[in-house]
């Protein structure tokens, strides 16, 4: 038998490899940006042009590289961090497996420059899919420039399985925002289609923050810091009543790293128990000081999970540094037992006059005498026609509150499978729809009982509605007699820009106010005022993560997200006019039985299984 193993050529292996680091247009920037950070940069720009498709640069003033290292930092494995097997229990760096730049190159048109600041002279290498085209001596500022340009030009598979360019952008942008505020020491710089995004000048940790996300976090945050032999930590967490419904700015720095930590980021919900609502997420931006020893950043490719020594003694610390802090800037509730504010009272002024009461005493009254009056109901002429009016009055108000049931439960019985309408019963077995546990409706037929859901029966209807080509925007909005402004970052600003158009169609009027900054001018008829920077965040949040659903349109998404973010929520008491209406509304919709997302809305139980239940 032949033997059938054999090595991989260099260039699928790249591939391979390339796969596991560059996932999309983000995760280049993310190890370019890392790799001008290690090189000692000051100021780093990023330029990227259709979503980082076609361009992605990092320019930065670091230490440069020669000719041969310049070269040989594009084969695997080749690095400056590593000597020994003992160095990896103590790396300082960002980047030290020397898998970034034969991972960009193997999947893209590459040209570096980098010259040394002893050097007169730089050096450009060009590199296409793994293949040094060329390498020849140039002029160039101190430093390196890395363009990557055509990204994944091989790959045609994995570049179809990009997303949008507002959602690639949107992922860039994040990127671009970890490593800045990892490192508030270094000016970067941030343009996009030849326009200005960022441009952050060195600084500390809170003015890094605020120029990122906004000055009107500058009233939001609590300092965090804490010293101790296991760890340090330090920065700062947001107030909980700016805390939002999507998963925010939530930021964690180990040693100057941004990582994932689902352990950790407990120990911060924990810190703000009973300050948040329920589905409210807690952001914060803290950074983690261990000993390099302690921790094993080598467990995943992109160097964002990361094994610890003692990770419940540092989840301890981090929560009751965060809950102590909370109370020393007085954001959780205390107790203060100096003084009872129900128990102070104001004096009167001394020159107001004061008057004694007096006691009035009613000197005919005589308790032993009978002094009630007697009522002839016949004398009043009207009583009996009062009293008869008033039934006929009830009985026509009883006659108009049933009114509609028969047709509704005729309606259902129409609605549902012909095997399960057409079972024999009777019109007295057509009883109105009552609500159980504020979660179900529910409604008698002939062949046994329908229990629907209440809020998944609420996002069908919305999504029809919102879907529906005969509704216009006007029948489905409410204008603000103020429009309102609202801000967002600019990851969430790229996406909302791109929404803008299918948010129209779902009742929104939304207009832009500038690079993050949009005014609302109409919203959906079922929408509160007060919930419109929460519900535009969760439906940009949402939108980016759920826009694996290659299937539907962006119209069909954004009406979906819609529909779950302004349906009637379970725990939620309904008249009995609202339980008729949403009846009436669900049977009417062209599928009733499931939500766009594929859950059942209606589940029937028959006669024979309740029959079942009891043993019959």
């Amino acid at each position: 038998m032949p033997d059938i193993i054999h090595l991989l050529p260099d260039s699928i292996a790249n591939q391979i490899a390339a796969g596991e680091v560059i996932q999309r247009p983000a995760s280049a920037v993310k190890e370019l940006l890392e790799n001008a950070v290690d090189a000692k940069a000051t100021l780093i720009k990023l330029i990227i042009k259709d979503a980082g498709k076609q361009l992605i640069q990092v320019i930065d003033n670091g230490s440069g590289m020669s000719d041969t290292d310049a070269r040989m930092s594009f084969e695997r494995h080749a690095t400056s961090k590593l000597k020994n097997a003992d160095d990896l229990f103590n790396i300082t760096t960002k980047g030290f497996r020397g898998e970034a730049l034969a991972s960009v190159a193997a999947i893209a048109q590459v040209e570096m420059k980098s010259r040394l600041q002893t050097a007169e002279v730089g050096t450009v290498v060009e590199i296409q899919g793994s293949t040094v085209v060329s390498q020849e001596v140039c002029s160039c500022a101190v430093g390196t420039s890395i363009a990557v340009k055509n990204l994944f030009y091989n790959t045609p598979a994995r570049r179809n399985f990009l997303k949008s360019n507002p959602v690639e952008t949107s992922h860039i942008i994040e990127e671009f925002q970890r490593v800045a505020l990892a490192h508030p020491n270094v000016a970067f710089i941030l343009h996009n289609n030849d326009a200005e995004i960022f441009n952050l000048e060195t600084g500390n940790l809170r003015k890094r923050i605020l120029a990122l996300f906004g000055n009107s976090y500058n009233e939001k945050l609590v300092t965090v810091e804490q010293n101790s032999t296991i760890v340090n930590v330090s920065g700062y967490v947001v107030k909980p009543e700016f805390s939002k419904k999507s998963r925010g700015e939530q930021y964690f720095f180990l040693n100057n790293r941004f990582i994932k930590n689902s352990y950790l980021h407990h120990a911060v919900q924990g810190a703000f128990s009973d300050l948040l609502a329920a589905d409210a997420h807690a952001a914060y931006f803290i950074n983690l000081e261990v000993n390099p020893a302690s921790i094993d950043v080598n467990i995943h490719p992109t160097k964002t999970e990361v094994k610890f020594e003692d990770e419940k003694s540092i989840y301890a610390i981090l929560r009751s540094t965060i809950k102590q802090s909370l109370g020393k800037y007085n954001v959780a509730p205390s107790l203060s037992f100096e003084s009872e504010s129900s128990l102070q009272f104001t004096t009167q002024p001394s020159n107001r006059f004061i008057q004694a009461p007096t006691v009035k005493i009613d000197t005919s009254y005589n308790p032993f005498k009978d002094n009630t009056k007697s009522v002839d109901f016949h004398k009043h002429s009207n009583f009996e026609n009062e009293v008869g009016q008033r039934n006929e009055n009830n009985l026509k108000n009883a006659v108009s509150l049933y009114a509609g049931i028969d047709e509704i439960a005729d309606k259902i019985n129409n609605t549902l499978p012909s095997a399960i309408a057409n079972n024999t019963g009777t019109n007295d077995d057509k009883q109105k729809a009552f609500q159980i546990g504020t979660q179900f409706i529910v409604t008698k037929i002939k062949s046994g009982l329908v229990i629907i859901d209440q809020q998944a029966a609420a996002e069908r209807i919305l999504f029809e509605k919102n879907t529906n080509a005969n509704n216009t925007q006007k029948n489905l909005a409410q204008q603000l007699l103020f429009p309102q402004t609202v801000e967002f970052s600019s990851s969430e600003s790229t996406l909302l820009k791109e929404l803008l158009p299918d948010l129209l169609l779902t009742g929104f009027e939304i207009e832009e106010f500038g690079n993050t900054t949009f005014v609302v001018r109409a919203i959906p008829a079922s929408l509160q005022e007060s919930e419109i920077q929460q519900t535009l965040q969760y439906l940009v949040e949402n939108f980016k993560q759920g826009n694996s659903e290659v299937t539907l349109k962006k119209n069909e998404k954004v009406a979906r997200l819609v529909a779950q973010n302004l349906s009637i929520k379970s725990k939620r008491a309904l008249s009995q006019q609202e339980i008729d209406a949403l009846i009436e509304d669900l049977f009417a919709c062209e599928n009733a039985f499931y939500t766009p997302s594929g859950k059942p809305i209606i589940v029937n139980i028959s006669i024979d299984e309740l029959r079942g239940k009891f043993g019959k």
